[in-house]
């Protein structure tokens, strides 16, 4: 199943566990936390993964550090900061707020670190209706870790984002293997996955498209509804990389770009620290 329904993989304290093993695959992973105060104490296993602050903030403890995120209102609101846990690591969140974390099984284990957000590298990608924002922070040139790739993308509405279609399924110096998850906030809006796997699902708040292979995109944020989605990626190869191919009846399309004005609405947020 590449389309996951807000609230229907939801196991006590998460309320959404995206696993490996429940994708049918073997890196990538997502897990989301909504806390009123208190604290939930878990263990990282064989996967590294983010603290992400959708909405609110939060104290991190991990392996002797204590970090503080000071998160942000809503995905729609700012550039949030974040903070990375190793593999085989004990971590415990205290906060109020919605919290993401990204996910890859890995084998090397890197130090609890802190991600500010005035570091995060913010890209405006794209031309007219194809405008879109990418929040870089767990690019493999913007953060150091083992498998882990994590970026967030806000499409003002109206506009197309994830496009071209591309895939990452076949390993060659121009593309890379990856598992995909694309979590969507906002919306409505729709998400086209195709190929091996056929799948146009209308999206919203909470909602998660999975794409093991084939091409995947465009986003589509209706208009009047501004779409965010976080993605979270990974696979076997041994460098980080974000490597893709277009679908090759599509890929005309960035050609058209240098003569189309990028929308004024973008970027839609900014680090506010």
């Amino acid at each position: 199943m590449t389309f996951i329904p807000a609230g229907s993989t939801a196991l006590s304290p998460w309320t959404l566990l995206i696993t490996p093993e429940s994708a049918g695959w073997t890196y990538a992973g997502l897990r989301l936390l909504c806390l009123s105060g208190e604290s939930v104490e878990f263990t990282t296993g064989d996967e590294e993964m983010l603290v992400l602050p959708l909405s609110g903030s939060c104290a991190v403890e991990c392996e002797g550090v204590r970090l503080t995120l000071h998160g942000r209102t809503s995905v729609f609101q700012a550039v949030s900061d974040f903070a990375y846990l190793p593999v085989g690591a004990t971590a415990r969140i205290t906060g109020t707020g919605r919290f993401a974390f990204p996910a890859a099984r890995a084998s090397r284990s890197f130090p609890v670190r802190y991600g500010p957000a005035r570091e995060v590298p913010v890209e405006v990608r794209g031309a007219g209706q194809a405008s879109r924002q990418v929040n870089n922070f767990c690019a493999p040139d913007a953060f150091d870790c083992d498998k882990l790739v994590a970026v967030e993308v806000l499409t003002p509405g109206g506009n197309w984002s994830s496009y071209p279609p591309h895939k990452h399924d076949t390993a060659s110096e121009r593309e890379a293997v990856l598992e995909e998850i694309y979590y969507f906030e906002g919306g409505p809006g729709y998400q086209r996955v195709y190929g091996t796997h056929d799948t146009l699902a209308e999206v919203s708040g909470g909602d998660v498209v999975l794409v093991p292979h084939g091409y995947h995109g465009p986003s589509m944020a209706a208009p009047g509804y501004d779409l965010y989605y976080l993605n979270v990626l990974a696979g076997p190869a041994p460098t980080r990389s974000m490597a893709f191919c277009d679908d090759p009846r599509h890929a005309w399309v960035r050609s058209s770009w240098a003569e189309q004005a990028v929308d004024p609405r973008l970027p839609m947020t900014k680090a506010l620290r």
